[in-house]
């Protein structure tokens, strides 16, 4: 089925559905907006919570005519301890999400929330801060405005919480690294990076 919208976190979603691993049964979607990857996530995971801390965009998702497989929406805030429960996700995805919080609380949180031997994946945003940053992101314009072109513009659901990356891309893979150790993380032409991490199933975050 044929995506409602596209916009460049959408154009990321394959990223994070590739990722999910075989017989994943619990799934978390951070920040999950009007629900779209949470209900691509359902096909992949045999139960899917997608959370988010506006209530138009859980209004949304809850409305949505058609939600396959088993699919809960909670209006909350993922970083409120005791909003979810800790270690209880064998895949979480976090979407343009990060940098609405200190880099540092929302990475080490969303961590907790995953399942020992589970996985973490993140698509985040980053700001330009060297000559080279600025190279590379010139280089996204003109596949951002083939790709616009391709799906008939960008779009998205009204009313989603919009903020700026502070943290420079050499800040985020430092920051990365030392807190998720083992992590892979790799910049995309549209301005995000997508950080997978396995926690281990025993110590880690």
């Amino acid at each position: 089925m044929a995506d409602p919208y596209w916009n460049h976190n959408v154009q990321h979603h394959p990223a994070v559905l590739a990722a999910v691993p075989e017989g994943c049964g619990t799934a978390l979607d951070a920040g999950c907006g009007d629900g779209l990857l949470t209900r691509k996530l359902a096909t992949r995971a045999a139960s899917v919570t997608g959370v988010d801390r506006s209530p138009r965009m859980i209004e949304l998702a809850r409305g949505h005519a058609r939600v396959p497989g088993d699919v809960t929406y909670l209006e909350a805030d993922y970083l409120d301890a005791g909003a979810l429960p800790a270690g209880a996700y064998d895949f979480v995805s976090a979407v343009a999400v990060v940098h609405h919080a200190a880099f540092e609380e929302a990475v080490t949180r969303l961590a907790g929330l995953t399942a020992p031997g589970g996985r973490l994946v993140i698509v985040g945003l980053a700001a330009d801060r060297t000559p080279v940053d600025r190279f590379i992101s010139a280089c996204g314009v003109p596949v951002a405005l083939l790709l616009a072109r391709r799906h008939g513009g960008e779009g998205g659901p009204a009313g989603m919480p919009m903020e700026y990356a502070l943290m420079s891309w050499a800040e985020v893979r430092r920051a990365a690294r030392r807190l998720l150790p083992g992590c892979t993380i790799r910049r995309t032409l549209l301005w995000r990076y997508v950080l997978v991490w396995d926690r281990p199933r025993k110590g880690g975050p």
